[in-house]
């Protein structure tokens, strides 16, 4: 592996990964941006792409952010079977702009065979748990995604927004087979710190979602977090470089995936993998 490149599983991805939600969900852009936007991504040498069926607005368009992904990879002109998609399951948006919980094995299954027909595959490359159901017992829903697993419906499994008992518990369900776990993390969001450690502990993918703190102008991210500004004027880029720079230097097992909807912020993330960090300016964004 290169500076560049980290591994999910038996999987080596691309350091940082595209988050895809906001091609889908309220203020998303046109078809053609998006696919555009997914294309620069891939020219840049973003290999993982994380989604979700419920990255969508309406009632009626449910699973958007997958036929979106699918139809880009569709239409992408270069290779593509290195690309690793990651979908969840687990989360729903009724279509009033709420957020609910289905977590049990009957919903996540049948979630499970919807997302791959949308997706186009013979198996999930990675499908995770988006979120625990207070209704269902967790070793619940983690049985289903074994069952998934054990039925090679899906190659990985991970879960997303778990403490570290569920992550234990997870993995003892899978039979170590537990390849990742995506928690919000960011500089303004770091309650996630010890579920990051343990993932490290145990050699698991951790995937950081909204790592920008949902900032993509360079200059309120600066304004709202003044180290990693000036940090950022000191080496010629851009506060969010420094920001995923960061997180990666944390653990060789961290890996951001920025969410984008326009080529050129995708672009300006994946240009963090070259952005190495003195230990005195991690210690500085470490206290920040």
């Amino acid at each position: 592996m290169t500076n560049k490149t980290r591994r999910i599983g038996d999987l080596e991805v691309s350091a940082i990964g595209l988050g895809a939600m906001p091609m889908s969900i309220e203020g998303r852009p046109d078809e053609d941006r998006s696919i555009a936007t997914i294309h620069a991504a891939l020219d840049a040498g973003i290999t993982l792409i994380d989604t979700a069926d419920a990255y969508h607005l309406t009632a009626t368009d449910d699973g958007h952010n997958e036929t979106l992904i699918a139809k880009a990879l569709a239409s992408y002109g270069g290779d593509t079977s290195g690309v690793l998609v990651a979908t969840k399951g687990g989360h729903l948006r009724p279509g009033d702009g709420s957020w609910t919980l289905n977590g049990s094995p009957e919903y996540l299954k049948q979630a499970a065979d919807a997302s791959l027909k949308r997706l186009g595959v013979e198996a999930i490359g990675l499908y995770q748990f988006h979120r625990p159901d207070p209704r269902t017992p967790y070793e619940d829903s983690i049985g289903a995604i074994r069952d998934l697993l054990d039925a090679g419906k899906i190659r990985l499994a991970g879960i997303s927004n778990a403490n570290p008992a569920q992550i234990q518990l997870a993995n003892e369900i899978l039979g170590g087979r537990l390849v990742s776990v995506q928690n919000q993390f960011s500089p303004a969001f770091r309650s996630s710190e010890p579920e990051l450690e343990f993932c490290d502990q145990l050699g698991i993918a951790f995937l950081p979602w909204s790592p920008l703190g949902g900032i993509s102008n360079a200059s309120d991210l600066g304004s709202r977090h003044p180290a990693f500004h000036e940090i950022a004027q000191q080496l010629g880029v851009s506060p969010q470089q420094v920001t995923l720079a960061w997180m990666m230097a944390k653990s060789e097992h961290v890996i951001p995936i920025p969410g984008s909807s326009r080529p050129e912020t995708i672009r300006d993330s994946y240009a963090a993998t070259d952005l190495q960090l003195t230990p005195d300016q991690i210690t500085a964004l470490d206290a920040a």
